[in-house]
This record gives C-alpha cells, structure tokens and sequence, in this order.
C-alpha cells in the first residue's frame, strides 16, 4: 500500500499526479527550486520541499536531494512524471535502494530502451519490426560509413541515446556522409555523454503511430491503443489525437500485438509508450519499432479520453503491487481526442522559447474540453525550463467535431504578458491537410512552414485584455496603473 508520495517533478504533470493521488486518500509532498516557490504544484500538496536552484543540474535533477527530501518527509513512493529524471535507470535503483517504491518501470527496462541499438536488437529478437539497418559493434567513423553504405542512401545516422532528434543526421548521398557522422558523434556526446552511433534506412513521408502500453508483476500486459503524433515539428510533437486517421483495424490489432510483445520482452511494469513509425496505408501498411518511451507521456490525456481510464491512478495501484485494472478485452475507444500542446514561443522568429510573467490567463471553459495547465495568472514562465504552458484536450464523437471544438476551445483561451503559439496550432488545425488526416512527420517542416507567419490578436483577446485593465485599475482619481497592467507592462506590446 502506497501512503504518501513524492512527485520529483514541476507544472503541469506535478499537478496532474498530486490531484491523482489526493482521489485516492495518498498524501503528497513536492519538490520545488527557488524559481517555483510559489507555483501552483507547490500551493497544491500537502508538504512541499525546497531543493536548489533554479537551474535543473541544481535541483530537480539532482536525485540524491530529492530522494532525501522523500525519506525526510517520510514518503513510500516516488512519482517522477516526465523529463527530468523519469527514465534515469540509476534514480530508479537508487528509490529502491532507499526503500522507496520508484512510481514506473524496473530500472533494467529502462536502461535496456534507454539505449537505441539495445532497444532495437531486444525488438528483433521478439519479432517486432525494426526499420533495416546496422548496429556496429566497431564504433569507428570508417564501420560506420561501411555499414551506412550497405543499408543504401537515403539513410539516418542515429545516435544510440538519442531522442527528440539529437544526434541525427539525415544523409541522401556519400558526398555528406562523413559530416554527418562527424556531427552527429559530436551532438550526441554534447546532449548524451555518448556518441554510439548506428544506421537506418530513411523511411520517406511516414506517420508516427504509438501505442500505449500497460503491465503489471502478476503477468498481465494490455495496450490501450494508439495515438496519432504524425503532426510534429523538428521531431517535436505538436497535436496528437486517437484513434488515428491513418489505421485500420486489422493493422491496429497488428501494432497493438506488437506493443505488448515489445513490453513483455524487456520485463515491462507500469505506464510505457511503443513508438513505430508507420509506412503506407491501410491492412498491408508496414510499421517499423523506433523507440520505448519508459514513463507516462505528455500526451496521456488523449489516451485517457478515448479509451476512459485514469492511467495515473493504474500506475499508482501497479506500483502498489495490484493487478491491472483491466484486460484487454475491458478496453475499446470511445469518440476521438485531440490534444495540442500550449507554448510560450514566438512562432514568427523561428519559435523562440519566451520567457516572462503571465499577465492575463484565462483558459477555455466549455463542454467536452480538458485543460492540463501549470500556471495561472501572474505566474512566471522561467528561462530555465521547458515553456509548456498548458495542453489543451478536446473530446468528441468524431474527428471533425474534436477538430471544431479544439478550435473553439483555443480561440478563446486567452493569454497576455508573452507570445504564445496558439495563432500557429489554430492555423494547422485549419489547414486541409490535418483536417483531411493526411499529415506525415515531415509535412510541418516542408509545405506546413508558411503556417508559422505572424498573426493579428483576435478582437475578442483585445477585448479580454481591454476588461482586465478596466476591472484592475483603481478607483480614484489621479491612481496608479495596476502592477499588471497590460498596457503599461509590455514594451513594445502590438494590436
């Protein structure tokens, strides 16, 4: 039985797990540096413990304060949401080394997919597809240049650790192939500490297809489904939905089996995440394994509407030592879900991350939309982390009614004091290829770019900003504009 948990991490997935686990009767405690002082995770748990600085070497990803800020508060358990240290296989030795339950998969599950080309032969060995390609055991520039030549050009230099599309290099002939290499060995040991390096063959206008996966210690194992990520930028995802457009399902049963082979071959417990990237349409589509994601991903929300389950809540009973929930014949999907992630970032300079005070926050209130935020009015968003504002979920019968009600939701979410990027989701969501559901993870980069142009301020934010001055402002006579005042508190600020 888990009696009090610590959450080791920040914002919105802090808040997410404390509110899970207040549901259940578990005690909280957060952790929080000197930047997140007065956030909202920190006013929402029981106790809250200061670890360091605002820079994250300095605190949240410190791991020997947090797990004695844990013993200190007398918690059992560790949640680690995501980033920071969620698939740190030595943080989750280290929670049980101290007697702590570590809220996640076995450390062993996560070193083995921490690593791309152990990750890959483990696929193999299981029966999982895997995109053709080499690993070399001899890591040196000339292996690796033989074995790129053999897997055919256009191919991927990959680095073993990698993620979110560091230390990859993309290289269409032999001329750019000894740069590639050369940077991408240099990326990875900057980003990773390792520069192994491997070889797939580049897969053309694919659709990036995961599913989520479940396991607990008694043996059972299910897939909840898939989640369509195909809309992404620079390999960062930007909308995702479910069911996805792009599968049938014949070839939804197909990947889902695949999923859970992939869980059961690594000795999976908790919430996971398979990665394929998907090549083709309908029954006779062929999907390759790219990654395991060993933690609770962003975008769960999506899964969670679809499918109607609270994957916090499993991933607390599993830790605790119980049995899934459900089998895989409990599960079915319900309508379709959309998610789109909220950005401090300027589009219009090459989404530049924005840091500052949120002078006016007020996020959409209607039927059928979920609004995952971790902020609210007057909160700073800080240079030191990353600049998610909120992710907004809206659920719906079909596709087209969850397009038109994210849409609405994020026309009237209103935010002032710094650059977002709704102009730029709202312009994609419009556009016809993510309304026809034919997106691939390339589309955002090439034809999508022009979405990114500045756009107006809607009149209605106009007005919204014009209603919080005038309900601010003082009184008599002759005051003081308020301390957050729009108008007096953006330079620069433009209609």
């Amino acid at each position: 039985m888990i009696r009090k948990v610590l959450v080791a991490n920040r914002g919105e997935i802090a808040l997410r797990i404390l509110r899970a686990c207040d549901e259940l009767g578990i005690e909280t405690i957060a952790v929080y540096s000197d930047a997140d002082a007065g956030s909202p995770h920190v006013l929402a748990a029981g106790h809250a413990v200061r670890i360091g600085a605002p820079p994250p070497a300095e605190s949240y990803l410190v791991s020997d304060r947090i797990i004695e800020a844990a013993r200190a508060a007398g918690a059992d358990a560790i949640h680690p949401g995501y980033g920071f240290l969620a698939e740190n296989a030595a943080f989750a030795s280290a929670c049980q080394d101290a007697g702590l339950i570590f809220i996640g998969p076995p450390p062993a599950a996560i070193a083995a997919m921490g690593s791309k080309i152990s990750a890959r032969q483990l696929m193999e060995r299981a029966g999982v597809p895997v995109v053709p390609g080499e690993t070399p055991a001899d890591q040196s520039d000339a292996s690796i240049e033989a074995a790129a030549r053999r897997a055919g050009f256009p191919l991927l230099i990959k680095a073993s650790a990698g993620g979110g599309g560091k230390g990859m290099r993309m290289v269409r002939g032999d001329a750019g192939l000894a740069a590639a290499i050369s940077g991408a060995r240099h990326e990875a040991k900057a980003a990773f500490g390792d520069d192994t390096l491997y070889v797939e063959r580049l897969v053309t206008g694919p659709r990036h297809v995961e599913i989520q996966v479940f396991a607990d210690a008694h043996g059972g194992a299910v897939h909840l489904f898939e989640r369509d990520c195909s809309t992404q930028r620079r390999h960062q995802k930007v909308i995702e939905e479910s069911p996805s457009p792009a599968l049938t399902p014949a070839l939804r049963a197909r990947m889902g089996d695949a999923a859970v082979a992939a869980a059961r071959a690594v000795g999976y417990r908790n919430a996971g995440t398979v990665e394929f990237l998907l090549e083709g349409a309908g029954d006779d589509a062929r999907f390759y394994f790219l990654e395991m994601n060993t933690r609770l991903q962003v975008e769960h929300p999506v899964t969670e509407a679809v499918a109607g389950v609270d994957l916090v809540h499993a991933q607390l009973r599993v830790a605790a030592g119980n049995e899934l929930p459900w089998t895989q014949t409990d599960l079915r999907q319900r309508g379709h879900a959309i998610e789109c992630r909220v950005y401090a970032e300027d589009p219009s300079t090459g989404f530049l991350p924005q840091a500052g005070r949120i002078l006016l926050y007020r996020q959409p209130e209607r039927p059928g939309i979920r609004v995952d935020a971790g902020v609210v009015e007057g909160s700073e968003v800080s240079v030191h982390y990353d600049p998610m504002i909120a992710k907004v979920i809206a659920h719906a019968e079909t596709r087209d009614a969850a397009i038109d009600r994210l849409r609405a939701a994020l026309a009237e979410f209103r935010i002032l004091g710094l650059p977002t990027n709704i102009p730029f989701l709202l312009a994609v969501l419009d556009s016809p290829a993510f309304r026809s559901g034919t997106v691939h993870t390339a589309y955002l980069d090439d034809e999508g770019a022009g979405l990114a142009s500045p756009q107006p301020l809607p009149a209605a934010a106009l007005a919204a900003a014009v209603a919080h001055v005038e309900t601010a402002r003082p009184n008599s006579a002759g005051g003081q504009p308020p301390r957050h005042d729009p108008w007096t508190t953006l330079p620069g600020w433009r209609g």
